[in-house]
């Protein structure tokens, strides 16, 4: 089982992480969550690993939430991992308020639709994702359906609150 784990952790630990870091806005909380996730399935090997891990760190982020409700910890939907280029100041200006635009939009979402989204960035498929949220399979498409619908109006009502004339 121990080379089952190490396998698993080498194939699961960095979506764990960037689902994580997503859900949370803080990569040293994400990894430790992710370290947390881990560490119960060492104590009770799951065994379906993939929406089982998923389902725990969606449980403790949860929890998470609850406790830093006044530390205003925030969504990180884009991935940061990614290296690119310096793109100087007003590109970087650009993406921030993107990012920040998104990650609204993003907070506005009921919990479920939220973490349905994130889990298909994840690759999760539909049978992982009812498994994961605990849905009936015919439920995710339309779960995943209504969320992206309510992510675009919440990102394009920013934009008529921005406005004046509107």
């Amino acid at each position: 089982m121990t080379a089952d784990l190490a396998q698993l952790f080498e194939d699961l630990y960095p979506s764990l992480v960037r689902m994580l870091y997503r859900r949370t806005g803080d990569r040293d909380r994400a990894e430790d969550l992710a370290q947390e996730t881990f560490a119960r399935a060492v104590s009770a090997p799951p065994d379906n690993p993939r929406p089982w891990l998923f389902a725990v760190a969606l449980n403790l982020v949860r929890e998470d939430g609850r406790k830093s409700v006044t530390r205003g910890r925030r969504l990180e939907l884009l991935r940061n991992e990614q290296d690119l280029p310096a793109a100087g100041p007003d590109a970087d200006f650009e993406r921030n308020e993107d990012v920040a635009r998104v990650r609204a939009a993003l907070a506005k979402l009921n919990e479920r639709d939220r973490e349905a989204l994130l889990l298909r960035a994840e690759g999760f498929g539909y049978d992982e994702i009812a498994v994961t949220l605990g849905l009936a399979k015919g439920a995710v498409g339309t779960t995943l359906a209504r969320a992206r619908r309510r992510l675009v109006e919440a990102y394009r009502a920013q934009d008529r609150g921005n406005h004046v004339a509107s």
